[in-house]
């Protein structure tokens, strides 16, 4: 099977119902290439809005972040079962705000990933580095530290 282009876009913190439909109507009236994965990364709290919303189209919904674990008092916390119940099937793991903002570490981010691809998320793993380390030339560097 060919490889397929692929082409993600994070919402980030953005969204309200009435631009989510906006754009959901562009994404759903396309054109798509068949040979193009097209995935958006929403707010939990649009997730099942979102899937909702292009459920049978050829664009796929992503989870902005999720947990290491099955269930607990992980108060925020997204477990790969809630993303997956609310119809996405990608994760994005390890952002460069979770880590820099919100102190994630690679060990931490590590298991997040083995988590999720355990529970049948597909993930999209982020390499976390800096602006500072993208300009100068650090990206190599900063993907094997």
């Amino acid at each position: 099977m060919a490889r397929k282009f692929f082409v993600g876009g994070n919402w980030k913190m953005n969204g309200t119902k009435s631009s989510i439909d906006e754009i959901c109507s562009w994404l759903i009236a396309g054109p798509i290439d068949p040979n193009t994965e097209v995935v958006v990364g929403v707010p939990g709290c649009y997730l099942q809005y979102v899937s909702d919303k292009l459920s049978g189209s050829p664009v796929s919904v992503a989870a902005q972040n999720c947990y290491k674990a099955e269930k607990g008092a992980f108060t925020g916390e997204l477990a790969p079962a809630m993303i997956k119940d609310c119809g996405a099937n990608w994760v994005i793991i390890g952002h460069s705000e979770r880590r820099n903002v919100f102190g994630e570490v690679d060990e931490l981010i590590g298991e997040k990933v083995g988590f999720a691809l355990k529970s049948g998320l597909n993930v999209i793993p982020c390499i976390g580095e800096k602006l500072e380390e993208r300009e100068a030339g650090k990206t190599t560097e900063v993907v094997f530290r």
